[in-house]
């Protein structure tokens, strides 16, 4: 492979590089590190977060003559070309997006107008530890403060200045606020979240949430709260569903109210994707929409997979893209909105695939196409083959002043003309047949929009029930149909001719929204740089990473920062995820609020161990109602009564 020394001058470091046998993990995993520092641990520990992890990378070879090729421009391709550029150092302009759309953006977009109505398919909630997120867009030009500040810039000054809430989380009754307060969680499925918690990832392959888990645990609250949130679904895997508990453990007390999220002033499309193309082109990265890949021509000898040809089609025209020993290939391999049917006011999406021809389609059939080739490309029939189990539609508001806009305002923190937060995250409706949920973020929600539109999103995970009111399956509604049974839930059904004067609707049906989350098993995912791959790398929800989530902005930066680093074989680490949930402070908080607050087994014990010490203060506040002292045998009792419960 490359053989052209780097022109970045280390002369003065010689000494030092000549003689190092440093080994860079660009993927370190801190579930089996163990912390312990020896002259041999020279980097910092896999999930050693801060400024240390800001190095620059110094590449060990000159890549002004290679070529990269990403397929895909989503977020993952949009974050490699960014780190390719910044940390690789490799010309912008030898950087080409093969994108089968005639869009960027991928599954993040947004678009429309108030007169046809805004679109968005779905978004996305922030989390303050995503890592790679912050780290990429603190270097990309903010939307609109002047320079030289960032999105991040951006991001913070809006949120730090409007906090997030909600005070309608769950409805019910004709649009009646519910009490969501506590969890519900009985002291057995408390205990068996705690026992997942503790089990290793290699004793869940293909094993099912509702395998899981009891049928007390399914119907509470807490399950309610999260599956709405994040989109599980009982069938999905628990796996995921394990590595999510351990992602946003340091949340869980701020999961009822939304307080723990933030989110951006307006839709992803606008506030990351365009930002993050603009400084791709204005550097010179080139893209080449309406191109589909449908397959690589990858040789296989000695153990090493070298692609040399991508194989188009463009204008209908079929062609072959030579691709050097020096040059590199980076897929997202699988696409969640592949295959999108959509609808409007007056017609359902017309559906017509099927389990028998899933999968056909590009975003698929390239990856299936690789898994032909060779076991390390993992087995993409595996989240493509069950569209029943992976799919749901949402529909996207475009709303004049109505009825519908007032009974909105009385479930919102804020004005929703005001720019501040309005909902706060979804609204669920805990009553519909559906479970359907609502959100209409901080408006206006797109740049151009006027000031008296609003734009609202809509998702409902049960699509294959009848509603309650319309008597049909959600993807079988017109969007009118699907504005009526909301209207019915909301007990605004009397207004209903006003709010279908005054709102567009566009529905858009996702065969593969949720597919990254069905039961998987080892090897079912492949590696970020499979098995012997030289000069390709897969990134996107469809690969494999040591810890992190799927479904998350961070997660497609994540893959697109290892594949990158991996390839150019940087001296330079991709840090894992944030370490809270080894914390003790977010451990003790998870179990209280897992306890809806009330004080945990043995915590009477440890308030008594460490009061007046410098670490009293670990514990999570005590509840007036909690603060009478308990003998030790007393805690003894319930510890036992709440293991054998």
């Amino acid at each position: 492979m490359n053989n052209q020394k780097s022109t970045i001058d280390t002369s003065k470091f010689d000494n030092v590089l000549d003689s190092s046998k440093t080994f860079v993990d660009h993927e370190p995993d801190s579930s089996k590190e163990i912390q312990r520092n020896t002259p041999q641990k020279t980097m910092p520990f896999s999930d050693q977060i801060g400024n240390y992890q800001r190095n620059r990378g110094i590449p060990a070879y000159s890549y002004d003559e290679s070529k990269v090729y990403i397929v895909g421009s989503g977020i993952a391709g949009l974050s490699a070309a960014f780190y390719l550029i910044r940390d690789g150092r490799i010309p912008a302009q030898n950087i080409t997006f093969l994108e089968k759309l005639s869009v960027e953006g991928g599954s993040m977009d947004g678009a429309g107008d108030a007169r046809e109505g805004y679109i968005i398919r779905g978004g996305r909630e922030m989390d303050m530890t995503y890592e790679n997120l912050w780290d990429l867009f603190q270097d990309v030009p903010a939307v609109e403060l002047p320079e030289p500040y960032s999105v991040l810039d951006e991001y913070r000054l809006l949120n730090d200045n409007d906090s997030n809430y909600s005070k309608a989380r769950f409805i019910h009754n004709k649009g009646h606020i519910t009490d969501f307060s506590k969890f519900g969680l009985s002291k057995k499925d408390q205990l068996a979240i705690i026992k997942l918690l503790l089990k290793k990832k290699e004793d869940l392959d293909d094993v099912t949430i509702q395998d899981y888990f009891s049928e007390s645990f399914l119907a509470s609250d807490f399950w309610t709260l999260w599956r709405t949130m994040f989109a599980f679904e009982n069938w999905h895997s628990v796996l995921e569903c394990k590595l999510y508990m351990h992602r946003f453990l340091h949340v869980l007390d701020g999961m009822k109210d939304l307080s723990a999220l933030v989110f951006p002033k307006y839709n992803q499309y606008d506030t990351f994707i365009a930002p993050l193309r603009k400084l791709l082109q204005e550097k010179g990265v080139q893209f080449q929409f309406d191109t589909l890949v449908e397959d690589l021509e990858i040789t296989m000898t000695h153990n090493e997979k070298i692609v040399e040809n991508i194989v188009t089609i463009h204008n209908e025209t079929s062609s072959k893209i030579a691709v050097g020993r020096d040059d590199y290939v980076i897929v997202t391999t699988g696409s969640m909105t592949e295959d999108t049917f959509y609808g409007d006011n007056h017609n359902a999406p017309i559906i017509s695939i099927d389990n028998t021809t899933s999968g056909q389609s590009s975003g698929w059939k390239l990856w299936k196409n690789l898994a032909k080739k060779s076991e390390v490309f993992g087995k993409p029939e595996k989240f493509c083959s069950t569209i029943e189990h992976s799919s749901w539609e949402s529909a996207t508001l475009t709303c004049k002043p109505s009825a519908f806009v007032e009974k909105l305002k009385k479930l919102s923190v804020n004005d929703p003309y005001s720019g501040k937060t309005v909902t706060g995250g979804i609204i669920t409706i805990t009553d519909s047949n559906w479970l359907m949920s609502f959100t209409c973020n901080r408006q206006p929600h797109f740049i151009e929009q006027p000031d008296d539109i609003l734009v609202i999103w809509l998702y409902a995970l049960f699509m294959d029930k009848e509603g309650n009111y319309v008597k049909k399956p959600m993807p079988e509604c017109s969007g009118d149909e699907i504005l009526t049974e909301l209207c019915y839930h909301l007990g605004i059904k009397d207004d209903l001719e006003n709010v279908l004067k005054n709102t567009i609707v566009r529905t858009a049906f996702m065969p593969y929204i949720t597919s990254m989350f069905m039961p998987r098993a080892k090897g079912d995912r492949p590696r970020i740089v499979p098995k012997g791959c030289k000069n390709l790398g897969l990134i996107g929800q469809f690969v494999e990473t040591n810890n992190d989530i799927v479904f998350t902005m961070e997660s497609s930066i994540r893959t697109a920062r290892i594949a990158v680093y991996t390839l150019l074989n940087l001296n330079k680490q991709v840090p894992d995820i944030n370490p809270l949930q080894y914390d003790i402070r977010q451990l003790l908080k998870a179990v209280k609020s897992l306890n809806d607050d009330q004080p945990f087994i043995g915590e009477g014990i440890l308030r008594k161990f460490l009061k007046d010490t410098y670490y009293e203060y670990i514990l999570p506040p005590m509840s007036k109602e909690s603060e009478q002292e308990s003998s030790f045998m007393e805690h003894i009792e319930k510890i036992k009564e709440w293991i054998l419960r």
